[in-house]
């Protein structure tokens, strides 16, 4: 890979990072706002916005799947990790690789579905909010499982080289 490409390469993976952080802060903060206002419309008016809450779920949803991209960007997803306390360290990158390829198998599998969910959802003209299509709601579904499983395949990919590159030295 030449000097060119891999600044390239390095300047995608810094605006999708400021693309994701700044996507969870400008989510966070809607969600507050909305939030926040549809307690006070109750509270002091008897009213509030008929589609408030259902978009507040909404915006949880999106929330979650950007914040699980970025966790599986960064190596902060939950991970249970009791073997690599008791086996050599040289042992404990085994177990790691095959959670990985299995965590990749899974998001795959999860994208998919997804998006034969979306698929259904365009046939059967579903709708939430008031009259907006749900695909376009849950259209972060099949991306996000698609860039995690993407994410963790490279993980795998990256350490099974580590792993037969050390034990062949």
């Amino acid at each position: 890979m030449s000097a060119r490409q891999s600044g390239l390469l390095q300047r995608l993976e810094r605006w999708g990072t400021a693309a994701e952080n700044a996507s969870l802060v400008v989510l966070l903060g809607a969600m507050m706002i909305l939030a926040v206002g549809q307690i006070v419309m109750r509270i002091f008016f008897s009213t509030g916005v008929v589609w408030g809450d259902e978009l507040l779920k909404l915006l949880v949803l999106w929330m979650a799947m950007i914040a699980s991209i970025a966790a599986s960007r960064s190596d902060r997803h939950l991970r249970i990790d009791i073997i690599s306390h008791f086996v050599p360290k040289k042992y404990a990158r085994l177990p790691r690789l095959l959670v990985d390829a299995f965590a990749a198998s899974i998001c795959g599998v999860l994208a998919w579905q997804s998006w034969r969910f979306i698929q259904l959802s365009i046939e059967f003209e579903d709708t939430v909010l008031v009259g907006v299509p749900s695909w376009i709601a849950h259209s972060i579904l099949p991306f996000a499982f698609a860039l995690m499983c993407y994410r963790f395949f490279l993980d795998f990919v990256a350490g099974s080289v580590n792993f037969f590159k050390v034990d062949t030295q």
